[in-house]
C-alpha cells in the first residue's frame, strides 16, 4: 500500500502506513498459490507459432495476443481473459469469470473485434490452451479472417507479451478492510 500511496504523490513511510492500516482494520491479503491456466492436453488442432516471439507491430490491428490470468478474491478465484494489440500494448478486450471455460476467452475476443474491427490477416497469438483451440473460438477467428498463431509447447516465453501485461497490473499483495460481509475483490 505504501508504494500505491507514493505513486499518487504522498510522501509516506511504510511504518506509518502499517500503523494507520492497523488502526483502521485494514490488512494485507497475500495472493494465493500458483494456478495453472493452460490446459494443452486436448485433442483440438494446434496452430504453428507464426509470431516467434516477435512482439512488435508497426501498426494497430496487425498483431494481437491473448492470455488468461487469475486473481484471488475473498470468494475464490476469478479468471481474467485479455486481448492485447501488440502495437500499443493496450488491452483491447477483456472478460472476467469465476470459471475458466471457452466462453470467457470468446467474450474477450468478441469485445476486441467489436472495439477494433481488425482487418483480414491480423495475427492472433495465444497459448495452446483448450479455450483458444476450441472449435467455437477458432470459428470466430476464421469468420473474421485472423491468421492464427500459438505458442510452442511448454514455452512460456512464446506468450510473454500478455503474460507480462498481467504481471504489470497484478498487485503483490491486495489490501482490504475487515468486514463481516464478503466483498467481490478483497
Amino acid at each position: 500500500m505504501t508504494e500505491e500511496l507514493k505513486e499518487i504523490g504522498l510522501d509516506i513511510g511504510h511504518r506509518r502506513v502499517g500503523r494507520l492500516m492497523r488502526q483502521n482494520g485494514i490488512s494485507v491479503v497475500r495472493t494465493r498459490k500458483h494456478k495453472v491456466t493452460t490446459d494443452s492436453n486436448h485433442k483440438f488442432n494446434i496452430a504453428p507459432n507464426l509470431l516467434d516471439r516477435d512482439f512488435v507491430a508497426e501498426s494497430p490491428n496487425q498483431k494481437w495476443a491473448g492470455d488468461i490470468s487469475y486473481v484471488w478474491t475473498g470468494e475464490g478465484w476469478l479468471y481474467l481473459a485479455v486481448i492485447l494489440d501488440l502495437h500499443s500494448r493496450r488491452v483491447i478486450g477483456w472478460a472476467v469469470s469465476n470459471r475458466m471455460k471457452r466462453d470467457l476467452a470468446i467474450r474477450a475476443l468478441n469485445i476486441s473485434i467489436a472495439f477494433c474491427s481488425p482487418p483480414k490477416g491480423c495475427v492472433h497469438h495465444t497459448d495452446r490452451g483448450s479455450q483458444y483451440c476450441s472449435h467455437d473460438y477458432q470459428k470466430i477467428l476464421r469468420q473474421h479472417g485472423f491468421t492464427v498463431s500459438m505458442s510452442g509447447k511448454g514455452n512460456c516465453y512464446d506468450n510473454a507479451a500478455p503474460s507480462r501485461q498481467h504481471a504489470l497490473h497484478a498487485p503483490a499483495g491486495q489490501w482490504s478492510r475487515r468486514s463481516s460481509k464478503p466483498s467481490r475483490l478483497n
